[in-house]
């Protein structure tokens, strides 16, 4: 199988390099090779390469300058997957993408499923949401994986943020009344990888085929939940426990306390039953996976690479 993997150098785009060598031919692109704010050449490179399935991992994922720049936002976040889909189906191929939490206001109070209807608040939220419809829209063959609160080893998250505000001996100030579910970004390409897996068992020579027929939304994070505060208390613990820093000071405050640019969701928790179900996956609970990001990544890796 012919694989274009858009995204290499994000977090996710990172992992999927690994987790989809076993299954393929990957052709592997980020910024200079493609730019997903020219549709033009992003159609004309897509269809050059031909692939039998498109995974795209490049995503515009500054929450609060988003705000300020709406339009590039919707280019890369709503357009260009569009486009994607738009050149799966004329050549028949699979697209995979990802999505985010951010797609719903946080009202509901219990964890979302893919049935619930998206309200975003913020201006990364709708445009991810747009990608979402015009893929869906497009009538190509394609499977959206909705993920929450991803981090890594790479790019710019909150892991990365806390460990370098407690190497710096900053003050750490975080919210504690939004919740959500921790993923590491090792886990959503596993994930992905997975469910590809699965379905070429079931039709081993047509994953394409058999993927059209499980082809939707789908929930994809890790088990149980925590709030941000939470998430950044085991963060240091495991610095700590792995030396990486002595003691940091930490506070938890209210979102009310740190205003920012982008609203966001107090509550965006997904539910990935769903997923579990289809294909016969179920995600580590996120303090099983902090642990183990922290036991396979090394920890001279760990903030020094960026994207």
């Amino acid at each position: 199988m012919r694989i274009l993997l858009y995204g290499k150098n994000g977090q996710v785009g990172w992992e999927l390099q690994r987790a989809l060598a076993p299954l393929g031919e990957v052709i592997a692109v980020d910024r200079p090779e493609v730019d997903f704010t020219d549709l033009k050449g992003l159609r004309e490179f897509t269809l050059e390469v031909k692939p039998d399935l498109i995974v795209n991992a490049a995503a515009y994922t500054a929450v609060d300058k988003a705000e300020s720049e709406p339009d590039l936002a919707m280019r890369v976040n709503g357009e260009a997957p569009g486009v994607l889909a738009e050149v799966a189906l004329k050549l028949n191929a699979g697209l995979v993408h990802y999505s985010t939490d951010y797609v719903f206001d946080g009202t509901k109070g219990k964890p979302y499923t893919e049935d619930d209807e998206p309200n975003p608040l913020n201006v990364y939220g709708k445009t991810k949401l747009a990608g979402d419809l015009a893929i869906q829209a497009s009538g190509c063959t394609h499977l959206i994986l909705r993920t929450s609160w991803v981090y890594g080893a790479r790019g710019s998250n909150f892991f990365l943020t806390i460990l370098r505000l407690a190497e710096e001996g900053k003050e750490i100030r975080v919210v504690d009344d939004q919740i959500g579910c921790p993923t590491w970004s090792y886990t959503v390409a596993d994930a992905t990888a997975d469910i590809l897996r699965a379905v070429a068992a079931k039709l081993p020579n047509s994953m394409r085929l058999h993927l059209h027929e499980q082809m939707g939304v789908y929930n994809y994070c890790s088990s149980g939940n925590c709030s941000w505060y939470e998430f950044a208390c085991v963060i240091l613990e495991n610095a700590r426990n792995n030396q990486r820093v002595r003691l940091a000071e930490i506070e938890a405050i209210s979102t009310e306390d740190r205003p920012s640019a982008a609203q966001r969701p107090g509550y965006s928790v997904l539910d990935p039953s769903k997923t579990e179900r289809a294909f016969k996956i179920r995600a580590s609970p996120w303090e099983v996976q902090m642990e183990a990001c922290w036991r396979t990544i090394g920890l001279d890796q760990i903030g020094s690479m960026g994207r």
